[in-house]
């Protein structure tokens, strides 16, 4: 045996068994030298006379984080996790696997190879697999369904969502209480076991009963699942698999978990989602700091501005035990927050996902203050107010003057300069920009925007504050609407600009709807409230003063009073307490009158143009975010979209979404719609230098390193 693989598999005899213990931190892996490993231990107690029980466990905090999904496209797979499990499966000596910690994926697999299993009640095991555009390859489909029955082995595979050992049903053989008391409880079974005349139970022996899966069982459940389970691919496989289990014999189903594994691996989807579990732990690595950049101690929090973005905000930190101070200048207008953010919890407590304990906790954590002299002593402040360069600058130069020194002052800005704020104050290197995403207490995104000035620490202790309050963060620079708002534009433009082409907005929704986003950009811009788009355009006039058929449908909307679904009326109609949106004709009239004032001719728009004008446009603006440093790499833009803005992440973001279809073709696109749309083409379909580079060699956006 290698070194390699005597350090991450050991093993000694106590007595008449064989004890094997996986140590291959952090997670405990089951690479290749584990594999191997397990092998050449398991062969070792199988020959050895004296042993009699072979027992495998961890030496780590955890059972195994299952499979290194690392090695799936180097092609390193022999010897398989089938072979090691068939190796335990049919070994002429029991195996028991005791669960000192979680097990997921081929970790709970290989446990479920094993002739008994032993676990402490609390314990985490899953199969989430799906999560990887995959499924459990290693017999899980097929041994859990034996095990637990089928319903509840349906829902633990598709959803991929972990359950605690005690909830498994017919899974193991003995539940410890105490975790401190796993070992000895299990040298007592495993003395019993002996005792007993060593019984060999194996899960391929176990019949299903089909009496708990009724034919209309995996029907019902298809339909039950078709909304989540929407453009994603393994779900319906992994379904197909658990219906192997019931109708062949294990080797049968072993072989059909084998040929439905393979096809997902080959998926577009399973690259997506493979690609986005990589994208967002790299987003975590960033050049701007090292090992030896201190981290300033953040023990209490301000948040300027109690409305619906600062409420959500402080919830963030009072859900991780930080004490938040709200600033307010109108008392009433803190009371209503407060109020607000107490009615939140009291929701989730309703929810069973809250103690009322947890709730007064929580809420004892946030204080209130109409001054600014409340913040003094905070160690880091985010303002939350009006999205105006002015208004942000006052409260910065408050900031300055008041709070302590060393404390980082941080913007909720979405679009604007963080520079031009921070040379407001006489320290720069202190500010920083942290985008949290509507609703800041839901969304996972989080867009730390480092300044010209920003200090190293400054950026480190808000990478890590993210990890704190359970937030994904991404860093990036400075420009209008950083990453995600910036791409957002010329998707939002396009949309708008084929609507006056003569583009039905149901027909566009649709098309955006079908490709797997949340929702198509007009009702998008319909929840979010026309007027403020319109309110950004008035912004920045000298900015597209060259295209004056920018959005200018949606401009005569708000003029007419039709801000969206807040007023009944925006691209579409609503009735009052509904939220689905109703086709208006006039709508169309309003757009024929606008495009005849601007001589823009009706054209007729193929799902697959609007698809292109709008994601292609994105994904251009992406290229060139990432040739100006704004982004560090193209899986930064893929974690900010789909955490972000619900760009679907089977299809990995937008920036993998073009590796998948081509360079190529995007840029051939670009270039097809600029020489065909006439001056609106020629201003706004120029692809970006960076793609038809990359088109050009015949390389990816994750090819791209600034």
């Amino acid at each position: 045996m290698s070194a390699e693989q005597s350090t991450v598999v050991v093993s000694q005899n106590q007595g008449e068994t064989a004890l094997i213990m996986m140590q291959n931190a952090p997670v405990n892996a089951l690479s290749k030298a584990v594999r191997v490993g397990l092998i050449a231990e398991i062969e070792a107690a199988l020959n050895n006379a004296n042993v009699k029980v072979i027992v495998i466990s961890s030496q780590l905090g955890l059972f195994s984080g299952g499979a290194d999904i690392s090695e799936f496209s180097s092609g390193n797979l022999q010897p398989n996790l089938p072979e090691v499990l068939d190796l335990i499966e049919n070994a002429n000596k029991p195996v028991v696997a005791v669960l000192n910690g979680p097990a997921f994926g081929g970790g709970l697999e290989l446990a479920l190879a094993c002739h008994y299993r032993i676990s402490f009640a609390d314990n985490k095991v899953g199969l989430p697999e799906v999560n990887l555009g995959i499924l459990p390859g290693a017999g899980g489909t097929q041994r859990l369904p034996r095990l637990t029955g089928v319903a509840q082995a349906l829902d633990m595979i598709v959803s991929g969502k972990p359950v605690k050992a005690a909830a498994l049903n017919g899974v193991f053989d003995l539940i410890v209480d105490d975790p401190a008391k796993l070992m000895s409880e299990s040298q007592a079974f495993v003395a019993q076991l002996i005792n007993d005349g060593c019984e060999i139970k194996r899960v391929k022996d176990i019949e299903i009963d089909t009496e708990t899966a009724p034919s209309e069982l995996f029907s019902q459940y298809r339909q039950g699942i078709a909304k989540q389970a929407r453009g994603f691919f393994s779900p319906e496989r992994c379904i197909q698999a658990v219906e192997a289990a019931v109708t062949l014999p294990l080797k049968d189903g072993l072989q059909k978990e084998a040929e439905l594994f393979m096809e997902c691996m080959r998926s577009p989807q399973a690259r997506a989602q493979q690609h986005f579990f990589f994208a967002e732990k790299a987003a975590g690595h960033v050049s701007d700091y090292d090992k030896s950049t201190p981290v300033r101690d953040i023990k209490s929090v301000g948040i300027i501005g109690a409305g619906t973005m600062g409420g959500g905000i402080a919830m963030n930190f009072a859900n991780a035990g930080i004490p938040v101070v709200m600033l307010e200048l109108k008392a009433e207008a803190l009371e209503k927050g407060l109020g607000v953010i107490r009615r939140n919890y009291e929701n989730s407590a309703k929810k069973g996902k809250l103690s009322q304990q947890d709730l007064e906790d929580r809420m004892a954590l946030l204080h209130g203050t109409t001054e600014y002299s409340g913040l003094a002593d905070v160690d880091l402040v985010i303002e939350a107010v009006f999205e105006k360069m002015d208004v942000k600058k006052q409260v910065f130069t408050q900031l300055d003057a008041i709070c302590k020194k060393g404390a980082i002052l941080a913007s909720n800005t979405s679009t604007l300069d963080i520079n031009e704020i921070a040379d407001c104050t006489s320290r720069p290197e202190d500010v920083i920009g942290l985008h949290f995403f509507s609703p800041a207490n839901v969304m996972k995104l989080l867009e730390v925007v480092k300044g010209e000035k920003t200090s190293a620490d400054v950026i480190k202790t808000s990478m890590q504050l993210a990890k704190k309050i359970r937030k994904v963060a991404v860093l990036v620079g400075v420009c209008f609407g950083f990453v995600g708002n910036r791409m957002i534009e010329p998707y939002g433009r396009e949309a708008n600009r084929m609507m006056l082409e003569g583009a039905d907005p149901e027909h566009v929704d649709r098309v955006i709807y079908d490709f797997g986003l949340p929702m198509g950009p007009f009702t998008m811009g319909d929840m979010a409230g026309l007027d403020i788009g319109y309110f950004v355009r008035q912004s920045r006039k000298e900015h597209i003063a060259h295209d004056p058929s920018y959005a200018v449908v949606a401009d005569r909307l708000v003029k007419d009073g039709r801000a969206g679904l807040k007023v009944g009326k925006g691209v579409y109609l609503y009735e009052a307490g509904n939220r689905k949106p109703i086709p208006d004709p006039t709508v169309a009239q309003i757009a024929k009158e606008e495009a005849e004032k601007l001589g823009v001719k009706p054209r007729k728009h193929s799902d697959e143009e609007i698809l292109e004008r709008c994601i292609f446009t994105l994904i251009n603006e992406g290229a060139h975010i990432l040739e100006e440093g704004i982004a560090a790499k193209s899986s930064d833009i893929d974690v900010i979209y789909v955490y972000g803005y619900g760009f679907p992440v089977f299809r990995g973001g937008p920036m993998q979404y073009a590796d998948e279809v081509g360079l190529d073709k995007v840029y051939a696109a670009m270039c097809k719609y600029r020489d065909e749309l006439g001056e609106y083409g020629k201003a706004w379909f120029e692809p970006a230098p960076l793609l038809k580079r990359l088109a050009e060699q015949g390389k990816r956006f994750a090819d791209f390193a600034k």
